[in-house]
């Protein structure tokens, strides 16, 4: 199921969503435990996350929605704090950085340390493994 979410993501990113929101849809739009409301201010509160929060200077937002998701499940914000350091520690893990500036360097072969793509399947991943 995991991986199916995790190319959803995808699939979102490529179809008018950014980043963030592509991680934030893939992750509640089949959650029962989340009302419709929840979801649509989840969504809205991703549109600011999009390029590294506007310039790429800062947090991969695929990451930042897989966080903000964990924020509305978790049952405080010490568990909250608690997991979102260990979903930055994973993420930083399978794609190589946090940063977007950083993820979207080149690496001396042209490769991108790691693409959009697939830094929204690891904001999924990381989802998925710690929660």
């Amino acid at each position: 199921m995991d991986n199916e979410r995790e190319e959803r993501a995808v699939w979102l990113k490529h179809h008018g969503h950014n980043c963030c929101q592509s991680v934030i849809k893939a992750l509640t739009e089949d959650d029962a435990a989340i009302s419709d409301v929840e979801r649509e201010v989840l969504h809205r509160a991703g549109a600011g996350f999009r390029t590294g929060m506007g310039g790429m200077e800062a947090t991969c937002g695929a990451l930042c929605g897989a966080v903000m998701v964990a924020g509305l499940k978790l049952p405080d914000t010490v568990v909250a704090g608690k997991v979102a350091k260990q979903m930055h520690e994973r993420f930083v893990e399978i794609s190589g950085a946090s940063i977007c500036k950083i993820l979207k360097s080149r690496r001396p072969d042209g490769r991108f340390v790691c693409d959009c793509d697939d830094c929204v399947r690891h904001g999924v991943r990381v989802f998925g493994e710690i929660l």
